[in-house]
């Protein structure tokens, strides 16, 4: 059983998210150094989980199609649909072929010597926590296993197996799209490297979802081999955190609800990345390219990234969180005990807070052990001066930024040993598409390609830009957030009377639910955390009931402000849009080309300014917005979702944020 310090209790959340020094070491220092083969082909002698049930895949796969559960499900939909029983099962074994992983030692080896190969190109180091793996080490042997790291690459699906094939830790199975298994080769490479394979859109059936639960339950229950999956369902295009999806989560939680393991750990992951390998074409879908197909011949063609330097990977393994502890004093297991095992567990509104709570716990564990190089602390200053600055100015203001971002908990790998001006330049050098030093300024470097060029290509190309450094600072957000909020709730609320300024703050909140992670009712610890992180870099005071800028540090309150500005400014422009009347309704499908087209008229009209407007996941995160604050209805209509917009609670939710952005604080300095 892990004992209680290596778990995080959810009430010490707080406490728990002040990240702490580890030990970090290289983990192709040595690659580089001994043969390939001979690390593919070595003994491998993994410690598994003390109370697995030895099986084979053939074995687990006959647990799941003999399971009363699944035997359950399909009598019930035989008798709802009216097909013949042997159909509907027949249905349900082809589901579980098509799903299924066949976790194959020889695989694992195979591309443990490709991916050194491969590695050893792409990236300088691959910096791993000792400890993190030490106590990952012991978490196997003791209870299932729930590896939950971020998702910004489809590096991420390749890493974390390498890394416990490295370390002898016991082989993951892993949750992967549909789509990697329509490649040719690759897909059953990936399946006999343990992975299965989920559809994107399960909606309503209900016999995929029993297949796929019945699945994922056996091999939690069994200790078959640690589950990985992540918990924000797809790869973050922005490169920050995603609202955790919950299906998974509730199916790994559920052989605990139920008594049938004592208890799970979950292992939160955080893997930063210098370089993102798809950072163009991140960008390019945000701005309503369509994502190109995963195939082989893609794969093939994308050969040249391996000519490309991308720095430093950062993975991070966090401290074990006990679901037993998680649970003590919020869930009462027994009274699920009541229920047969065998039928479905239907989630009372307890247990789906609960399953919330933890899957936006786990989220912000993520983002608490990532590690911000040089570049992303650059690109937010490159960001507010998108003219272009200066280099010692830039360089100033990035090392108050450093001091700054370490005061809030930030992890940052500056190398000490290096002056500071020789780290920004190789930072420059590694973002050389990026951006550019040249007469004593820096600059962002538009994307080349074919001359002359239509306004509207020149707004494209100028956002691609635009949108991939973003994605850069993007990484630094969750440092900045909530004292962001604070500053911004401060600067604009009627008063500095504490009332006044939380409840600005709650409208914030609410209003960016979706573009930062913010545990569900906890609005009060966050407005005292980002209270504290103001207090800490000597921006604010407090006096009996009301809170005052420290004049000395108005920049910095300036500077948080403006971290926050390009969403406010988007879902300004965005309300405005929908505000005309060719947006009275409108279907899912058509709201981002129309957005996008109304948006881009503004833009070549000079009426708006901020490239970021054109980010298609900012618009929809701010129609989502005006969803759960009740100005826009959400309706299914035929195969669609259809929205209806309310022009005056539209019109109102607008009013109050162009009121929270009018600033008490002179607008004169910046960081």
């Amino acid at each position: 059983m892990l004992t209680q310090s290596c778990c995080i209790p959810l009430l010490q959340r707080e406490h728990a998210l002040k990240p702490e020094p580890e030990n970090v070491f290289d983990i192709l220092e040595e690659r580089r150094r001994g043969s390939d083969i001979s690390h593919a082909l070595r003994t491998f002698i993994a410690q598994p989980y003390r109370g697995a049930t030895p099986l084979s895949v053939s074995a687990l796969n006959r647990m799941v199609q003999e399971s009363q559960y699944l035997r359950y499900v399909i009598s019930e939909i035989a008798v709802e649909s009216g097909e013949p029983h042997e159909c509907v099962k027949e249905e349900a074994v082809s589901i579980l072929e098509e799903m299924s992983q066949n976790l194959q030692l020889s695989f694992i080896r195979l591309m443990g010597f490709a991916l050194t190969k491969v590695f050893k190109r792409l990236f300088s180091s691959i910096r791993v926590n000792e400890d993190g793996l030490a106590r990952l080490q012991q978490a196997i042997q003791e209870h299932p296993v729930i590896l939950m790291p971020n998702h910004r690459s489809y590096i991420d699906f390749l890493v974390l197996s390498y890394i416990m094939f490295t370390y002898d830790l016991s082989i993951p199975v892993i949750a992967a799209g549909i789509p990697l298994m329509g490649m040719s080769l690759i897909g059953e490479i990936l399946r006999r490297s343990g992975a299965f394979f989920i559809r994107r859109a399960i909606g309503s059936d209900k016999l995929y979802w029993a297949v796929l639960s019945e699945y994922v339950r056996t091999i939690v229950r069994t200790g078959f081999a640690p589950l990985e999956f992540y918990v924000e369902g797809l790869r973050s295009r922005t490169l920050k955190s995603l609202k955790p999806k919950l299906g998974m989560m509730q199916m790994v939680l559920e052989p605990f609800f139920k008594g049938e393991v004592y208890d799970i750990t979950l292992v939160p992951i955080s893997i930063s990345y210098d370089r993102v390998l798809e950072e163009s074409l991140l960008a390019h879908e945000l701005l309503g390219v369509p994502k190109p197909r995963e195939t082989t011949r893609g794969l093939l063609k994308a050969r040249q990234v391996l000519e490309e330097n991308y720095g430093c990977m950062h993975v991070y393994f966090g401290k074990p969180v006990s679901v037993r502890e998680l649970a003590k004093g919020r869930i009462h297991r027994g009274q699920y005990n009541l229920i047969p095992r065998d039928l479905p567990l239907k989630l009372s509104a307890e247990l789906q807070e609960f399953v919330s709570d933890v899957a936006h716990l786990l989220v912000q564990l993520q983002e608490r052990d990532l590690v911000l190089s040089p570049w992303t602390l650059m690109a937010l200053i490159l960001l507010q001066n998108p003219d272009g600055v200066e280099w010692n100015t830039f360089t100033h203001k990035t090392l108050r930024l450093r001091t700054l971002a370490a005061q809030l908990g930030a992890r940052i790998d500056w190398p000490a040993q290096l002056p500071d001006s020789e780290v920004m330049l190789s930072s420059m050098a590694l973002h050389h598409s990026l951006a550019r030093f040249e007469n004593g300024h820096v600059r962002l470097v538009e994307e080349a390609g074919p001359g002359p060029v239509t306004q509207q290509e020149a707004v494209f190309r100028r956002a691609s830009a635009v949108l991939m450094c973003a994605s850069y600072r993007n990484q630094a957000l969750h440092v900045f957030t909530r004292p962001a909020l604070v500053a911004v709730a401060m600067t604009t609320a009627p008063s500095y009377s504490k009332d006044d300024v939380f409840s600005r703050f709650c409208f914030l909140q609410d209003l960016l639910a979706n573009e930062f992670i913010f545990m569900p009712g906890h609005a009060a610890q966050d407005f005292e955390e980002g209270c504290s992180g103001l207090l800490r870099c000597g921006a604010l005071s407090i006096y009996d009931h009301g809170l005052r800028v420290i004049e000395e540090e108005q920049d910095t309150i300036v500077f948080l402000s403006a971290v926050l500005k390009p969403f406010i400014e988007t879902y300004q422009v965005v309300f405005r849009v929908l505000c005309e009347e060719t947006f009275q309704t409108f279907t899912e499908k058509r709201f981002v080309p129309d957005a996008r087209a109304a948006i881009m008229k503004l833009f070549l009209s000079g009426e708006v300014r901020s490239y970021e407007c054109l980010s298609s996941d900012t618009q929809k995160n701010a129609l989502s917005a005006l969803v759960r604050m009740g100005a826009v209805s959400k309706s299914r209509v035929a195969e669609q979702f259809e929205y209806r917009v309310n022009h005056s609670a539209v019109r109102r939710i607008w009013d109050t944020l162009d009121g929270s952005v009018t600033s008490k604080v002179p607008l004169y300095s910046r960081l």
